[in-house]
């Protein structure tokens, strides 16, 4: 499957289920533009705002080949990229111009930037009282850290989890990408959606404020630690790969003697009795879950020998007979080669005008009827601004000229 950007200058980038959805971002990094990229993907038109000159400072971040990041070319994908200097009064004028355009705001900005700039709740609704506001902090919009900065990773370590990852005898851990800001993005998406059905079956509809702080997000897919300290005063602690309060017989990672990682994981009594029949253990003392339970430690010990002394190919041929759950623990290398991602099609192959053809996610997840696409990957700084400007806001040549000239855009 494939896409290109023979239409990047045009207006009809865009197709699926939000065509027609207008989005602004004054939101840099991860969370903010992630939320647009889910938007972006599914069709809607998604201004990414830059300050002329550096740009978003994903722009910078991660590998490059021949000078150009790596990363940028699929967090900007989908998405027209003007420079606008919020600093300068005259930028500010456009910027409220973009909110009067948009259904839809993504800031990141803290918040006396935000009032400062005319991009606070009240100046946005003031502008445009049916835009949708989503407002992403660290710590929220109405707490007392309401103007202290914040990462991702504090909104992972404020969230629980990572206080839940690692083994018990080891520090708490991290996730090795951006997991707090990924998952930030993700809800902020739904909440804009949520907010988008009530204006459209809605005719009183007066706007819509989204705050949200990066710790809430995995904060609340941890479904059970709050309830659980509430009602029994414990507080669920690392447990490895096991999940931390509903242990299973089996769940872990081992390793075989080619060097490759598999994880092996069970959740019935039959998925269980499948893994003591393939290692040869006594049927009648795993016959109940309470039995497996209380035997994990040795079908973990012989998952362990029995995987290390197979190769990870010998391993799955066996477990996929023996209708055992398990699969190699993938990496980059291992998803690109992979027949299901292919049969799936959720890897695309895009024309990027830096670097020709490039391979990337596809647009997930998928609508077989009326699906996004890839059809562009991050634009190239300012790229968009006639555009949009013009185009889409109406700005005169003139206007366009001395903006340019003062180095607003």
């Amino acid at each position: 499957m494939s896409s290109n950007d023979e239409d990047s200058g045009g207006q009809d980038g865009g197709q699926g289920q939000l065509r027609g959805l207008k989005v602004v971002e004054f939101a840099h990094v991860v969370a903010g533009p992630l939320a647009g990229s889910m938007l972006a993907d599914q069709g809607a038109d998604v201004v990414h705002v830059e300050p002329p000159g550096s740009g978003d400072a994903a722009r910078g971040m991660g590998p490059k080949k021949d000078g150009h990041p790596l990363w940028f070319k699929v967090a900007g994908r989908n998405k027209r990229s003007v420079t606008l200097d919020l600093h300068h009064e005259a930028g500010r004028a456009v910027a409220h111009r973009l909110v009067a355009w948009a259904d839809v705001v993504i800031v990141t900005l803290r918040n006396g930037r935000l009032r400062t700039w005319g991009l606070d709740w009240d100046s946005v609704h003031r502008i445009n009282p049916t835009a949708v506001l989503l407002q992403i902090s660290g710590f929220g919009a109405t707490s007392s850290l309401a103007d202290a900065p914040g990462f991702g990773k504090v909104g992972e370590a404020r969230s629980g989890v990572v206080h839940l990852t690692g083994f018990p005898e080891s520090p708490p851990v991290h996730t090795g990408f951006s997991h707090g800001d990924a998952v930030t993005g993700l809800m902020g998406a739904y909440a804009v959606l949520a907010a988008l059905h009530r204006r459209d079956n809605n005719p009183d509809f007066d706007g819509e404020w989204i705050d949200l702080a990066l710790f809430e997000p995995l904060f609340r897919l941890v479904e059970w630690q709050v309830i659980i300290h509430d009602q029994l005063g414990s507080v669920p602690e690392r447990s490895g790969n096991q999940l931390a309060v509903a242990p299973a017989a089996v769940i872990n990672t081992y390793r075989s003697s080619d060097g490759e990682w598999i994880t092996v994981t069970s959740a019935t009594l039959r998925s269980v009795r499948n893994i003591v029949r393939l290692l040869g253990l006594d049927e009648g003392l795993f016959a109940t879950a309470e039995q497996q339970l209380a035997g994990r430690e040795q079908l973990d010990e012989g998952l362990r020998t029995w995987v290390a002394e197979r190769t990870a190919a010998d391993c799955l041929a066996a477990f996929t007979g023996a209708e055992v759950v398990a699969s190699r623990v993938f990496s980059a290398a291992d998803i690109a080669d992979d027949p299901v991602y292919a049969e799936r099609e959720d890897i695309v192959t895009v024309e990027d005008a830096d670097l020709g053809p490039v391979r990337m996610q596809a647009a997930l997840p998928h609508f077989r009827r009326h699906p996004g696409r890839v059809w562009r990957t991050g634009p190239a700084l300012g790229q968009d601004n006639h555009l949009v400007y013009r185009e889409w806001l109406g700005l005169d040549e003139d206007e366009l000229a001395e903006l340019e000239q003062l180095d607003v855009v």
